[in-house]
C-alpha cells in the first residue's frame, strides 16, 4: 500500500434523532489493543447508554471489526464499519454511543443515524492523507542550510527533524517519485558538494 488515510486526531460529535442520542467518537489507533481500550473508555464513560457501538479498521494486516452492541444485527456496527471503509480511512476507531429516546427508529432509520454519527465524528477529528515515501538525511553548513530548506520545501518534501551541532542536518521524507528531481536540483544548488542520503521509508502526511 502506497498511500492510505487517517485521522489527525481523537474527537466526538454528537445529534438527536427522534429523541434518541447518538455521540460519534473517533480515535486514532495503531493495534487491537489500543482500539480496544478506546472502546472501553467510552463504555466507561457512558456506561449508561443503551448502546455502544464501534468499528475499527487498522493498517496492519488489514484489520477490520465492529460491533452492533445489542442493536439488530447489520443496523449499528456495519454502517459505521462502512464509512471507514468507504472513506479509506485506516488505524481509526469509532465508537457510537446511544441513549435510547423511546421512539423506534426502524432499520433504516438506525443505519441512517449510525453512518451520520461515525460521518460526524470523523469530520471532527479531520481525515489526512498519508503516502508511503523515502526518508532521507543530508547533513550541511549553515551558509547552505536555508536553501536546501527551501528546496526541500518546494519539492513537497516533509521536514521531520533538525540538528544542529557545527553543521545542521535536515532529516525529511519525499514522495518517490519526486526523489530523482529533488536530487539534481541539490546537485545543481550546490554544486554537486551535498548529496541527500536514503534512510528507508517512511509514511508521511501529504
Amino acid at each position: 500500500m502506497d498511500s492510505y488515510r487517517t485521522i489527525r486526531c481523537e474527537a466526538h460529535d454528537e445529534f438527536t434523532e427522534k429523541r434518541s442520542r447518538f455521540i460519534g467518537h473517533a480515535f486514532p489507533v495503531q493495534t487491537v489493543a489500543e482500539a480496544e481500550a478506546a472502546i472501553k473508555k467510552v463504555r466507561s464513560r457512558y456506561w449508561d447508554a443503551r448502546h455502544n457501538v464501534y468499528a475499527f479498521s487498522l493498517l496492519a494486516g488489514n484489520a477490520v471489526r465492529s460491533s452492533d452492541d445489542g442493536e439488530p444485527q447489520g443496523t449499528a456496527g456495519a454502517p459505521v464499519r462502512d464509512v471507514l471503509l468507504g472513506m479509506g480511512v485506516k488505524d481509526c476507531c469509532v465508537v457510537v454511543t446511544r441513549y435510547f429516546g423511546g421512539i423506534l427508529l426502524g432499520a433504516g432509520g438506525l443505519v441512517r443515524a449510525y453512518t451520520q454519527a461515525a460521518q460526524l465524528a470523523l469530520e471532527k477529528a479531520g481525515v489526512k492523507t498519508m503516502a508511503l515515501g523515502t526518508a532521507l538525511r543530508i547533513v550541511c553548513d549553515y551558509s547552505s542550510y536555508a536553501g536546501i530548506k527551501a528546496l526541500i520545501c518546494s519539492c513537497g518534501g516533509v521536514i521531520g527533524e533538525e540538528l544542529f551541532t557545527d553543521q545542521a542536518e535536515i532529516r525529511f521524507c519525499l514522495e518517490k517519485s519526486e526523489v530523482g528531481s529533488f536530487s539534481a536540483r541539490l546537485t545543481e544548488l550546490t554544486n554537486g558538494k551535498i548529496a541527500a542520503e536514503p534512510t528507508g521509508e517512511k509514511f508521511f502526511e501529504i
